[in-house]
């Protein structure tokens, strides 16, 4: 099994809704994620991927869509009241948790056709989540 990864590095905004701790307010984190992909083969050039195609669709979507971005929970009050000031923002279904954050990214790859396994998202130099697909669904009985 072949697997290579690559950071990026994005500064964001959120706040945690239902949350009681400092996070419950608004703040920020210059966060990096980890984008690991695999897979069994390589291509007519001997590599998984390139890592310029990593960075051509994850990296791009990244830095036009969270990169010093709020990034809220869809149902926040105060995102319409950040939108009308014209403040950018990224709105989610979600908590936006760093799980959730590292799901969103996961899913944006895969929807890329890139053979995405896992996403870490690091919040902080010492926090950090991760996600990736259960195997648990595929299994027999």
């Amino acid at each position: 099994m072949f697997r290579v990864a690559r950071e990026i590095e994005f500064c964001y905004g959120h706040r945690l809704l239902n949350y009681d701790g400092k996070c419950k307010y608004l703040h920020g984190h210059n966060g990096k994620a980890v984008i690991v992909l695999e897979n069994e083969t390589l291509d007519e050039r001997g590599m998984l991927v390139d890592f310029s195609d990593i960075k051509k669709h994850v990296s791009v979507w990244i830095d036009q869509n969270l990169d010093h971005r709020m990034i809220l929970n869809k149902a926040d009050p105060v995102a319409n009241y950040l939108k009308q000031q014209g403040e950018p923002i990224f709105l989610i279904d979600a908590n936006p948790t760093a799980e959730n954050i590292a799901k969103l990214i996961f899913d944006f790859a895969k929807s890329q056709s890139l053979p995405v396994v896992e996403v870490s998202l690091w919040e902080t130099f010492k926090s950090y989540a991760t996600y990736r697909e259960s195997s648990l669904g595929h299994l027999p009985g």
